[in-house]
């Protein structure tokens, strides 16, 4: 502390140091308070000024000269003084120095006339007083003082009691006691209380306990008996009161007494006036605060136990009743509580009105203890009601209420009223809070409180006060309260006022946190819990109103809970959710919320899996939960916000599952479903108007859903959530794979994304059609925007713009005719396509941008745009689905008619109902014609700058597919007949640069990479897709009068595609009628091929989509009887192996294999589907412009029929794609021939091979053919031989040994050797054509003399020569029809061929090797084939050599089988033979095909690197060789062992397997080949 007097002073003391000082206490004085700082340093000050005395700086009568000066400044300045001297005293005496003690001494005798001797004695030390001569002696007057303390504090006032005169207690009951009506005040009354004690010796004590027991038994009487007692007070110690008011409750404290409401009314009265403290009467009440928390802790723990015993499952009836009895005796001894005085005070308290210690009393127990006691919880209640009157009946009363007022308290020092919203909150809010859910006592003043609350609202300030309050007292008062549905409904009247936000978070922490904060609202939820399960155990169809209402009841109180439960029992069992719904009508609008609530937190459930265990499906809980949301939004008016913004949620943070909700929302409550399961006739329907759509498109009848999709539309425009939710399902859609794929199966990423694709089309379905084109274009961006910053996928983009552009269009249309009244068609249309030309300029300016430069060389932006904001409905009118919905109308207005039970006005009702239906279809067809026409004119005259074909037509057809059919046509099942129509629009209207024919090609043939990369429903789209373009296709194909008609003289249907674009129109140029029969059958067979394929992958994304895409398009396809059979084979394969491992593969292909059967009966031998042997001078000119180089060209390209496609090997992966659907036909000419160009344009020289039949061979031919169809195939080898009179399996076969070798052998290398091998062989062809006849002829001889030998080797020669002699003939015939066209690269079409083939030889049943084994297996071997026979440069003598060895080899290898075998020829002898001659038969096929020269249903060029050399060896061999018969049939035999067996066992191995399995085939199969044998013959 710093010193008040610096050193200088005392140094120049005389000089300036004295007056210093004097001025200094001077100002220090004139504040005369005790308490203020001025105070203490005055005191400071003067010890400072002595102890310099004491250390000898300063002169002892220097001092005391000032101290005279200073002591006049304060009255109690020497008081001041003395307390110095005082301290100074005791640091003295401590000290051994006593020159220092002597200067204190000599000061304090200088200052004595300063300071009076009283004030020294008592603040002086006894030696102290006695050195300064003040006492004589220390000694007696330590005793003395001690004498006066035990006179004063230990000596009891002893009283003479009988001195007391009872009269004197008499007359003061009388005088306490008389009526104070009059002019008598406390005064007069405490002046005779006075003369009665000193009368008659009373206790003063005794007289104030009997002033109190007076005023207890009138208790009226406050203003009298406060003031007296108070007045009385100032005559006893303050504590007297508090000790009698404290003796009078301890006379209460027996376990048998109970204190009187008198006493404790008295005590707050007291406490109110500030006589007594609480502190000093708390003391003396029981319990002590240590047994309240005891016994409130106990409370908790009862109501745990009883929670406990309410969820155990009890067995036995007995043990019930014992449970009851003891309950019974718990409830009995907890009936009467020990007398409680804190609790009585605290009610007398409040019912004064003094809130203050009141407050203080409840803040020393647990929270809401003393509220839990119903007196208390009331007083409390009382006192709030009125406290709030004022302010109630200016805001709160309804309009209409009269209600009773409340008149305020006597009592002037109760709390103020509250006039003002702020004077609630501080006064009022307290004491709520206080009451917590103790609030459900009073239910009006519940209701009081909520109407305020609504008037509260209004001031934003005090609202985080009303949240607070109704999440503490509002709704745990509701919980505690019995099903007060009003009361309900006034909370809602409050809570609707608030955003969802905040009413969640309250009903959150209701659900959550309330109940367990309170022993009563912890025994409510198990009750609750309790009754929930015993109405849910009941609850069917059957009694849904009387449960409906028993729910109704509980929930009014505790909806969470009930609610809770109720969701549990749903997410269990789906089929509770159709009562639970219908159940719910008894709710109050407050408990729809909550429900709303407790679904979107049963929802959010971080505990639950969203997956079942297997990982491949949605789990059953969500779906149920989401089926429920979808029924209870739909049939309750609840507020949809909370829902949709969880939804919203869940998509940004990349979660689709949820999506399952919103779709069922949608679906339930705008009536648009989405299904792929929809009929041809919905599909149909979906094309017309609204009501078309309505009546015809959906599965379910879609009535009565106006005010629930208006209340779905109003939640999401009025938060906003339409285009968000929309955008983030697009970009969600893309991205499931990568965000939500990772680990999961892939069965369910497809079922998740299908479902965000579903939900994107349903959502905005529903958008377009509920939202005003005003709402729509405000929120919808332009299709840059979109994709460009939103980066939403282009077709989705396209599909939430199409409304917009269509809205624009029709708006614009309706301004133009406003404008100019003209109504002539021409005039209407004119303003049409000028509308459509305003609305979608700026589109054609912001596609450009989302594709490279590149892309607008091959098709025209007016194009693109034009296909993706077309719809169905622009294209063609549905007149049947109109039709058939008209006259379903009047059947029922003839039902209605004929109906005689029903009321008249109903009749007529329903009648009107019909006919006004029927009138507004029948409009709207007539303004769908109408705008078709249009929408025609407009695209007539568009077309010719759709397609600008810079590159190549093929290229042209290559974006045109990619850019818009395949986006569209798997985006909805409505998208994908759309783009049927669509490519079929762009032939009719004879679109420049389009070619139909490559179009249609690219999409057929090859459809395993689209198929295999589909979802399951994309697949299902995909495959309606392919059925309404073979549709076409089909129809085309029928009738030759069609086909003429529709394509006959159209530009897509040109063959010469000439290098300068032009399109010509020679009737030579265009495709033929029988030509594009071929071409169809091309088509099926690479339909089955790619469907075979499929199906033998095993990958269960291939089978799945390959038999959805099959059941689709099962009404065009399979058309010919040798397809179906091979996949009938393959299906019912896939059924026998799937039934155990992938069920619901087995169903699919189960469902289809029967869907099949049924077919069967309508499909056609090959031989009706297309002519295949027409006359061979029948001649179509036919060429193909194909990639880039075509435009050098000259103007008339030619190509050769038997030849189809070869890339180079280095441009395979680009041409690939290129050269899919690239179109060869033949040139037919008898004349001789130039030569061959291979497409691509590399190499210029042109040769036609000339052919010629014999008629005979034909004839027979044909003949096996029909016998072999005639007869049910079974062996997969003989339904392979069915195929186009053996035509087809030559080339399969082929082609399956071709893949492995193509795959190892993809180099420049190979297509070299092809080239140099195909000359040789053409110059070799062309020798031997002039001694064919005589070869045939010297061969038949042969044939027939070996007949009649009946050894095995023989007769397989024999098979042989006779194929070898119609591969003779084969050679050089033309097969004059178009050749099919080729739409891959040769070594990928060799790669399928292989596969195809490996199955026919080795798909038996009874073989269990797997599809990966044979495939090895067969690139093992055919590896070999390739190595023996690629030596095309070989000397003629060294090829001899080769040939002996390898015709040594084969016979031993015969001749070791035939041992083997003997044992089983014996038994089955012909079946064997039968089996053997499979393989020779193989053999010359394959070697027919080799020589690409089989017959014109052939459909792909199957020559490889390997298989050319071997057929020209062959050649070489017979031109100089005609041998014996024998010798002819033995080398004929090795080539086949070669072939078969390939220089390895292991191909044998596998001969002698498929023998085996052969022979277990069923009778049709052995049949079969009997007649091959017989054909063979006789030939």
């Amino acid at each position: 502390m710093a010193t008040m007097l610096p050193a200088e002073w005392i140094k120049n003391w005389e000089k300036g140091g004295r007056n210093e000082f004097l001025q200094l206490c001077r100002a220090l004085s004139e504040d005369k308070s005790h308490d203020s700082l001025s105070f203490r340093d005055i005191q400071q000050a003067l010890y400072e000024l002595s102890s310099h005395v004491v250390r000898g700086n300063l002169k002892h009568d220097q001092t005391s000269g000032v101290l005279a000066d200073i002591i006049e400044f304060r009255e109690d300045m020497p008081s001041i003084l003395a307390d110095a001297f005082c301290i100074l005293d005791i640091e003295t005496s401590c000290l051994e120095e006593k020159a220092k003690r002597d200067n204190f001494t000599q000061l304090v005798l200088s200052c004595l006339y300063l300071v009076s001797d009283t004030v020294l004695k008592e603040r002086l030390d006894p030696e102290t007083l006695e050195s300064l001569g003040l006492i004589k002696q220390s000694q007696q007057f330590n005793q003395k003082s001690v004498k006066i303390k035990t006179k004063l504090f230990y000596k009891q006032q002893k009283f003479n009691l009988l001195r007391e005169e009872n009269e004197g207690y008499a007359k003061l009951i009388a005088e306490l006691g008389q009526d104070l009506s009059g002019n008598i005040t406390s005064d007069l009354i405490l002046e005779n209380i006075k003369s009665l004690i000193g009368c008659f010796n009373l206790d003063p004590n005794r007289v104030l306990d009997i002033i109190l027991e007076v005023y207890e038994c009138r208790p009226e009487y406050d203003d009298f008996f406060v003031p007296l007692i108070e007045s009385y007070m100032y005559m006893c110690e303050p504590q007297t009161l508090c000790h009698i008011l404290g003796f009078k409750f301890k006379f209460y404290q027996d376990p048998s007494g109970e204190t009187p409401s008198s006493l404790y009314r008295v005590a707050a009265v007291l406490l109110q006036h500030n006589l007594i403290d609480l502190e000093d009467l708390y003391v003396h009440l029981l319990p002590g605060d240590n047994a309240i928390i005891e016994e409130h802790k106990r409370e908790i723990v009862e109501a745990k136990q009883i929670v406990r015993k309410l969820t155990m499952v009890v067995l036995s009836s007995e043990k019930t009743e014992e449970k009851e009895k003891e309950k019974e005796k718990e409830e009995e001894k907890t009936e009467k509580p020990p007398d409680n005085q804190k609790l009585g005070l605290l009610e007398a308290l409040l019912k004064i009105g003094d809130w203050q210690h009141a407050q203080s009393i409840m803040d020393q127990m647990p929270p809401f203890y003393a509220t839990s006691h119903k007196p208390i919880a009331i007083a409390l209640c009382q006192l709030v009601h009125v406290t709030i009157e004022p302010l109630y009946r200016r805001v709160g009363v309804p309009k209409g209420a009269k209600g009773s007022p409340i008149s305020p308290l006597p009592n002037k020092r109760a709390p103020k009223q509250a006039d003002s919203f702020e004077d609630l909150r501080k006064e009022v809010f307290n004491m709520l809070c206080y009451l917590g859910p103790h609030l459900s006592h009073d239910p009006i003043l519940l209701a009081k409180v909520v109407r305020l609350g609504k008037a509260f609202m209004k001031e934003e300030t005090l609202f985080s006060c009303v949240l607070s309050i109704t999440d503490q007292v509002l709704l745990p008062s509701l919980s505690l309260m019995d099903c007060n549905a009003c009361m309900s409904e006034e909370l809602w009247g409050m809570f609707k006022t608030f955003p969802y936000q905040y009413r969640y978070r309250l009903y959150g922490q209701w659900k959550n946190e309330t109940y367990n904060s309170h022993p009563l609202l912890v025994k409510v939820k198990a009750q609750t819990i309790d009754r929930a399960k015993y109405i849910m155990k009941r609850l069917t169809k059957e009694n849904v109103k009387p449960s409906g209402r028993q729910i109704g009841k509980l929930s009014h109180a505790n909806p969470t809970i009930l609610f809770d439960y109720i969701l549990s029992q749903i997410q269990k069992y789906d089929n509770l959710i159709t009562p639970v719904v219908d159940s719910l009508k008894y709710l109050t609008s407050l408990n729809y919320d909550v429900l709303a609530y407790c679904i979107i937190e049963a929802l959010a459930n971080p505990e639950k899996e969203r997956m079942k265990h297997d990982d491949t499906t949605i789990s059953s809980w969500l779906q149920s939960l989401a089926s429920f949301c979808g029924a209870v939004f739909r049939k309750y008016p609840i507020e949809l916000a909370g829902l949709l913004q969880y939804v919203a949620n869940q998509l940004k943070a990349g979660k689709s599952f949820d999506l399952l909700i919103l779709k069922e929302v949608v679906q339930k409550m705008a009536g648009i479903e989405i299904t792929e399961e929809m009929t041809m006739e919905q599909l149909e329907a979906m094309t017309g108007g609204e009501q078309l759509k309505a009546e015809g498109g959906y599965f379910g009848q879609i009535r009565n859903t106006k005010k629930s999709s208006q209340r779905l539309k109003d939640a999401l425009l009025d938060h906003d959530l339409a285009l968000p939710l929309c955008l983030l399902m697009a970009q969600q859609r893309n991205g499931v794979i990568f965000q939500e794929g990772g680990e999961k199966h892939l069965k369910l990423v497809g079922k998740l994304y299908d479902q965000c694709h579903d939900t994107l089309v349903q959502f905005g379905g529903f958008l377009a059609s509920n939202l005003s084109t005003e709402d729509y274009i405000k929120r919808v961006p332009s299709i840059d925007v979109l994709c460009n910053e939103f980066h939403t996928p282009h077709d989705a983009a396209f599909f939430l713009s199409r409304p917009m552009y269509a809205h624009q269009i029709s708006s614009k249309y309706d301004e133009l005719k406003k404008a100019e009244k003209g109504n002539k068609q021409q005039h209407k249309v004119h303003k049409y396509i000028t509308a459509c030309e305003l609305v979608m300029a700026p589109v054609h300016e912001a596609v450009i941008s989302l594709h490279p430069p590149k892309v607008w060389d091959d098709i025209s932006p007016q194009f693109y745009a034009t296909f993706w904001s077309l719809t169905m409905y622009d294209l063609a009118v549905p007149h049947s689905s109109y039709d058939r919905e008209v006259n379903k109308l009047k059947i029922q207005m003839k039902a209605i008619d004929d109906n005689q039970e029903m009321p008249p006005n109903k009749k007529k009702k329903e009648k009107e109902r019909c006919t006004a239906l029927q009138d507004k279809l029948l409009e709207e067809e007539k303004k769908q014609l109408e705008h078709v026409q249009r929408v025609l004119q407009r695209l007539k005259l568009e077309k010719d700058n759709w397609l600008l074909a810079k590159s190549t037509k093929n290229e042209t057809i290559t974006k045109f597919l990619q850019l818009c059919i395949f986006p569209r046509c798997i985006f909805s099942a409505i998208d994908a007949v759309y783009c049927a129509h669509f490519v079929e629009l762009v032939h009719q209207q004879k679109t420049p640069n389009f070619s139909t024919l490559l179009c249609y090609d690219r999409v057929f043939s090859d459809i395993i990479y689209t198929v295999a990369s589909c979802t399951e429903n994309e697949a299902s789209r995909y495959g309606r897709f392919l059925c309404c373009m073979l549709e076409t296709v089909t129809r085309w194909h029928s009738d030759r009068v069609i086909y003429e008609k529709e394509c006959g003289n159209y530009p897509g249907f040109l063959t010469i595609l000439r290098a300068t674009g032009f399109d010509g129109g020679n009737k030579a140029d265009q495709l033929d009628y029988e030509n594009f029969r071929h071409v169809v059958h091309k088509w099926h067979y690479k339909l089955t091929k790619a469907s075979v394929h499929c199906l033998e992958t095993g990958e269960y994304t291939h089978i799945r989509n390959i038999l959805i895409v099959l059941t689709k398009i099962l009404p065009w396809y399979p058309k010919v009887l040798n397809l179906g059979q091979a996949l009938e084979r393959r299906v019912h394969k896939i059924c026998q192996e799937e039934k155990e491992k992938r069920p619901d593969l087995y169903a699919l292909a189960m469902g289809y294999s029967g869907q099949l059967k049924s077919r069967k009966p309508f499909m056609i031998p090959e031989n009706e589907f297309h002519h295949k042997d027409p006359p061979a001078r029948n001649a179509v000119a036919a060429t193909v412009q194909n990639g880039p180089g075509g435009a050098g060209m000259p103007t008339s390209l030619t190509i050769n029929t038997a030849k189809l496609e070869e890339n180079a090997a280095e441009e395979t992966d680009k041409l690939k794609e290129k050269s899919q659907g690239t179109v060869k036909v033949i040139n037919k000419t008898v004349n001789a021939a130039p030569k061959v160009t291979t497409s691509n344009g590399n190499s210029a020289s042109n040769s036609k091979i000339i052919k010629e039949k014999d008629d005979k061979e034909k004839s027979g031919k044909e003949k096996d053919k029909e016998k072999k169809e005639k007869i049910p195939a079974t062996t997969p080898e003989t339904k392979a031989l069915g195929k186009d009179g053996k035509d087809k399996p030559k080339e399969e076969r082929a082609n399956k040994d071709d893949k492995p070798r193509e795959i190892k052998e993809k180099t420049p290398k190979s297509d070299k050797e092809k080239e140099k091998v195909k000359k040789e062989e053409k110059a070799s062809k062309e020798e031997k054509s002039k001694t064919i006849v005589t070869t045939i002829e010297s061969k038949s001889v042969a044939e027939k003399e070996r007949e009649k030998e009946p050894s095995r080797e023989k007769d397989v020669a024999k098979d042989m020569k006779s194929k070898e002699n119609t591969k003779g003939g084969e050679k050089i015939p033309v097969a004059g029809s178009l050749k099919s066209p080729v739409p891959r690269s040769e070594a990928s079409e060799c790669e399928r061929e292989q596969k195809r083939r490996k199955v026919d030889i080795h798909s038996s049943p009874s073989h269990s090797s797997t599809v990966k084994d044979n495939l090895n297996e067969l690139k093992d071997s055919s590896t070999k084939h390739y190595i023996n026979h690629t030596t095309p440069t070989l000397s003629k003598s060294k090829e001899r050599e080769v040939d002996k060895k390898d015709l040594d080899k084969s016979r031993e290898r015969s001749r070791e089988r035939e041992k083997k075998e003997e044992k089983d020829r014996k038994d089955r002898k012909r079946d064997h033979s039968n089996s053997d001659r499979e393989v020779p038969q193989d053999s010359t096929k394959r070697r027919k095909e080799e020589n690409g020269t089989t017959g014109s249903s052939k459909h792909s060029k199957s020559e490889s690197p390997s298989d050319s050399p071997r057929s020209n060896e062959k050649e070489r061999e017979k031109s100089k060789s005609k041998s014996s018969g024998k010798e002819k049939g033995d080398s004929i035999k090795a080539e086949k062992m070669e072939k078969s067996s390939s220089g390895s066992k292991k191909e044998s191995r596998h001969d002698k397997e498929k023998e085996k399995k052969e022979k277990r085939d069923s009778t049709g199969g052995k049949e079969e080949k009997k007649h091959h044998k017989s054909s063979d013959k006789h030939r």
